[in-house]
C-alpha cells in the first residue's frame, strides 16, 4: 500500500539516521586530496580560505533550497522527483541517465578503490588485487543495503559519526603540531585573485561538498519527512562546512603553502607532526580513510539505488527497477543494478578518470533542481510547504548564479572535457525520445 505521497517502502529513518546519510555521503576521500590542488591553484592563504568559505555558502544555499522541495515532496529519488515535478520527464530522465551511465557507478568505483588502496597499508595488495578487493567491498555493501534500510542506516550511522569525530579530532590536534605557526597565514593576500581562477578552484572544492542534496533521494523512507528532511539537510550541510573550515585551517597551520600544495597525503603529513600521534599516525590516518570511504560507499549506493528505483516507479525507466523485496522492503533490483554497474567500473579500471570528468556534469541538474523552487511556487501555490526556504528569493538565486558561473567558466577554460561531459549527458535525449515513441506505439490503436 502506498502512503499519502505514493511511497511503498516503510518510513523507518529518523533524524539521526538522516543526518548520518547526509554527512556520510559528503565526507569521503576528497577532503584528504583537494586541499593540495586548491593550494596549487590559489597561492595565498586568504584566497584559499575564501574558496572554502564560498564552497560552504553555495552548498548551504543549495541545502536550504532543496529542503523546501524535500518537505513538500518527500519522495524517493530526491532530485529526480523534483525535476520531474518542476520541468517534466525529459530533464528528469537526463538526470537519471547521467546517474545511470557513469556518475553513480564511477563514484562508487572510485570510493571503493580508494578503500582498497589504503587497505594495502595493512595487507599488501597488487594492482589487480586492489580492483578485486574493491569489487568485493561493493558487493558486501550491496548485500548490507539489500538486507534492509534500517540495517544499512545503522551501519552508516556508526561509521559516519565515528568518521566525523575522528576528522574533528585531527583538525583540532593539528594546532598542537610541532612546527605549526600562524606565520603560514601571512601575508593573507600577496596579489589580487581573478574570478576565473577562483571559479576553477571551486570545482574540486564543490566535489568535496558534493552530497549536500543526496539525502533527499531517500525521502520516501524518512519518518515525519516534512520535519525531518529539512532539518537533516541543513544540519548535515552546516556540520560538514564547519568541519572543512576548521580542518583546512589546521592543515595550513601545520604546513606552509608550498608543502600543502605538494603533499599528496596531507592528513598523513599533518599527523606525522602531531606529538600525541607519534609512532602510529600513519596507521591511524589509514584507518580514518578506511572508515570514511566505507561510510561514503554505503551512503552513495543507498542514494543511487533510490534514484533508479524512483525512475522505474514513475515509469521513466524500466518498471522492474521499482521492485521492492517483499521480505526486506528494499528496492532490490535497483540495489543490484547499482552494485553490478559499480563492480563493472572497478574491474574495467577506467573509473577514476571518468569520475573526475563527470564531477561537473551534475551541476546543471543541481541548478535546475534549485530553479524548481521558483517554478513550483508559481505553478503550484497550493502545494503544502511545511518549510519555506529562508531568504527566498536571494538564497536560491545565489546558488543559481554560482552554479551557472562555474559551468560557464568550465566551458571557457576547459571546453574539450566539459563538452565531452555534456555530450554524453545529452546523448540520453535520443534514448528518451525513442523510448517515448515506443510507449506511444504500444498504446495507440491498431
Amino acid at each position: 500500500m502506498a502512503d499519502a505521497w505514493g511511497e511503498r517502502m516503510p518510513r523507518s529513518l529518523g533524524l539521526a539516521h538522516a543526518v548520518a546519510v547526509s554527512i556520510g555521503i559528503t565526507i569521503g576521500s576528497g577532503i584528504f586530496r583537494v586541499p593540495a590542488s586548491v593550494a596549487g591553484l590559489l597561492h595565498d592563504p586568504g584566497a584559499i580560505l575564501l574558496c572554502w568559505v564560498l564552497g560552504g555558502v553555495i552548498a548551504l544555499c543549495g541545502a536550504l533550497t532543496v529542503a523546501e522541495l524535500a518537505a513538500a515532496l518527500p519522495r524517493s529519488g530526491g532530485m529526480f522527483a523534483y525535476l520531474l515535478e518542476g520541468f517534466g520527464p525529459a530533464p528528469a530522465f537526463l538526470f537519471g541517465w547521467a546517474e545511470l551511465v557513469v556518475v553513480r557507478a564511477a563514484a562508487l568505483g572510485a570510493i571503493a578503490t580508494t578503500f582498497a588502496e589504503y587497505l594495502g597499508h595493512f595487507v599488501p595488495l597488487t594492482a589487480s588485487q586492489v580492483r578485486e578487493a574493491a569489487a568485493v567491498l561493493i558487493v558486501i555493501v550491496g548485500v548490507i543495503n539489500y538486507l534492509g534500510v534500517r540495517r544499512a542506516a545503522a551501519v552508516l550511522s556508526i561509521t559516519t559519526y565515528a568518521k566525523y569525530a575522528a576528522v574533528t579530532a585531527l583538525a583540532l590536534l593539528a594546532f598542537s603540531a610541532s612546527g605549526g605557526t600562524v606565520a603560514h597565514f601571512s601575508p593573507a593576500w600577496s596579489a589580487p585573485v581573478s574570478a576565473s581562477l577562483l571559479a576553477t578552484a571551486l570545482i574540486p572544492v564543490m566535489w568535496t561538498y558534493d552530497g549536500w542534496a543526496d539525502l533527499a533521494a531517500v525521502g520516501g523512507e524518512v519518518r515525519d519527512p516534512q520535519r525531518t528532511l529539512p532539518r537533516a539537510l541543513i544540519l548535515g550541510c552546516a556540520s560538514v562546512t564547519a568541519l572543512y573550515l576548521v580542518l583546512n585551517l589546521g592543515f595550513m597551520y601545520v604546513l606552509s603553502l608550498p608543502e600543502l600544495a605538494g603533499s599528496t597525503l596531507i592528513a598523513a603529513s599533518v599527523a606525522a607532526r602531531i606529538p600525541l600521534l607519534a609512532g602510529f599516525g600513519a596507521g591511524l590516518i589509514t584507518s580514518l580513510v578506511l572508515v570514511s570511504t566505507f561510510s561514503g560507499l554505503n551512503a552513495s549506493l543507498m542514494i543511487g539505488a533510490r534514484i533508479f528505483y524512483a525512475m522505474g516507479d514513475r515509469g521513466v525507466l524500466l518498471r522492474a527497477l521499482a521492485h521492492v523485496s517483499p521480505h526486506f522492503k528494499t528496492p532490490s533490483t535497483a540495489i543490484w543494478l547499482c552494485t553490478a554497474l559499480a563492480v563493472g567500473y572497478v574491474l574495467e579500471n577506467d573509473f577514476s578518470q571518468l569520475a573526475a570528468k563527470f564531477i561537473l556534469g551534475i551541476w546543471p541538474f543541481y541548478a535546475l533542481t534549485v530553479a524548481a523552487v521558483f517554478v513550483l511556487r508559481r505553478r503550484r501555490p497550493e502545494l503544502p510547504r511545511p518549510y519555506r526556504v529562508w531568504g527566498y528569493p536571494l538564497v536560491p538565486a545565489v546558488f543559481l548564479i554560482a552554479s551557472v558561473g562555474m559551468v560557464i567558466n568550465a566551458l571557457a577554460t576547459d571546453p574539450v572535457n566539459t563538452g565531452v561531459t555534456f555530450a554524453i549527458i545529452f546523448a540520453g535525449l535520443p534514448v528518451y525520445w525513442l523510448r517515448a515513441r515506443l510507449q506511444r506505439a504500444r498504446v495507440s490503436p491498431v
